[in-house]
């Protein structure tokens, strides 16, 4: 008999007769003449009830069964009496397909974080991890179906590059061992980025998108910072800086309520047991119209505020973290995109405004987490490209091709870029984005 996921049986009517399910054991409670048996199978943030009676085969199958013990149950689901669950099932039979020894280290208690960051391969069978992987699941297939119903095409941009699109120099070397030299002729690197992969592309397709893995071999161990995550990328021909602003909130915006609409059960739970996420946030983000600051109002309205900064702020220096929130909570009551920052605080492809003193950048600013999209109009025009590359120490012939694309049919373009891990501890609630993802990669840690 097939097995049906828990997260199907919990949505139907009660069985006509058998169904399989499987999954773990996250409780056992036994008494004289019936026990009861919480199984969860990854697919649902609810659990299905297992009522089990005595003198049965199954009853003496309990002996083997602990928590943490992956199980197969037949029988018939039926409305329940208990508060709390719709259903049950009455079990026929079990099997037990993988017992778990009594030291199992998911119990029934409460588990730090930061325990079971150090049981990464077996925190996604908690109840918040089960949740935030889930989320994370919704978020990337809305990812793809909002671009893809705009018409964008999703572009694969390289992994090994032999560019730096930031020009900070932190990047991963890619080395072959016993290679003789360099194995691709030339110093290579992981990606921290794949738009200037993406802006050849959309100078061609017209609006494309990237959503793949990057790598920063920044060397800080805060909880805003991984060595891997992933990027979304997009990128688009003939649009300027209020068409890129205009899709950053329509994206933002779609995503929040994606998760809304197909999350509810475990933003409920995540709501429940974490301060940080809110379902009502998501819903007023979603449902608002950001607000719009140059970078000069910004520094204005952080100048004439009351508050006390821990990093007093003037023009000419990147916003921080909790001036970006005061922006957000205090002055502008929401979310907001703030433009036209400084030339000298940002790379050399943004472009560079008339007064000559700012760039065509944006960063959009959500409340709690502060900037979560960063993006620009692109600099089109050649000399200008060139005059910024020489400021900054970028050589132009390591980017020939990327000047080239200034000779031949050169537009304006603008685009975005979003770390996804950042869009999930936003949506999630988590306040260590090392818990936004399976696998962390940070300085020093490389496990699981």
């Amino acid at each position: 008999m097939k097995r049906r996921r828990i997260r199907d049986v919990l949505a139907s009517p009660p069985s006509d007769g058998p169904i399989d399910v499987c999954g773990w054991v996250r409780t056992k409670r036994t008494a004289k003449r019936f026990a009861f048996l919480a199984v969860n199978d990854g697919s649902s943030q609810e659990t299905l009830q297992l009522i089990v009676d005595a003198g049965t085969t199954a009853f003496a199958a309990l002996d083997r069964v602990q928590t943490g013990a992956a199980v197969r149950a037949r029988g018939a689901t039926k409305a329940s009496p208990g508060a709390g669950q719709r259903l049950e099932m009455q079990v026929d039979a079990l099997d037990v397909l993988g017992p778990a020894p009594a030291e199992y280290p998911l119990q029934k208690k409460g588990h730090s974080l930061e325990f079971l960051r150090e049981i990464g391969h077996l925190r996604p069978r908690t109840n918040t991890f089960g949740a935030v992987f889930r989320v994370r699941n919704v978020l990337a297939a809305a990812v793809h179906e909002f671009f893809q119903r705009r018409g964008f095409v999703w572009a694969h941009t390289p992994i090994i590059t032999g560019s730096d699109c930031e020009g900070a120099g932190e990047m991963f070397r890619v080395a072959a061992p016993d290679a003789g030299g360099e194995f691709f002729g030339r110093p290579a690197h992981l990606t921290v980025s794949g738009q200037l992969e993406a802006e050849f592309l959309a100078l061609a397709l017209g609006d494309v998108y990237t959503f793949g893995p990057t790598f920063r071999a920044e060397n800080s161990n805060t909880s805003r910072h991984l060595s891997e995550f992933w990027m979304i990328e997009p990128e688009m021909a003939f649009a300027d800086l209020d068409d890129d602003a205009a899709l950053a909130e329509d994206f933002l915006k779609a995503m929040c309520a994606a998760a809304l609409e197909r999350c509810g059960p475990e933003l409920a739970f995540l709501e429940k047991h974490y301060d940080a996420a809110s379902g009502d946030a998501l819903r007023a983000l979603s449902e608002s119209t950001f607000a719009r600051l140059t970078y000069t109002e910004a520094t204005d309205a952080l100048r004439r505020s009351d508050a006390t900064f821990e990093i007093p702020h003037r023009w000419g220096q990147e916003l921080a973290t909790e001036h970006e929130r005061h922006l957000t909570e205090r002055v502008c009551g929401g979310p907001v995109i703030v433009t036209d920052y400084p030339r000298t605080v940002k790379p050399f492809y943004m472009r560079v405004n008339d007064d000559g003193e700012t760039v065509a950048a944006m960063d959009v600013l959500a409340p709690r987490i502060g900037e979560i999209i960063g993006g620009s109009q692109r600099e089109e025009r050649l000399p200008v490209l060139e005059q910024r590359m020489d400021e900054l120490g970028v050589d132009r012939e390591e980017l020939s091709w990327y000047r080239d694309l200034r000779r031949y049919g050169s537009v304006e373009h603008a685009g975005f870029g979003l770390g996804f891990e950042r869009l999930v501890q936003y949506v999630t609630g988590m306040a260590n984005i090392r818990d936004v993802i399976p696998c962390p990669r940070v300085p020093g840690a490389i496990d699981f």
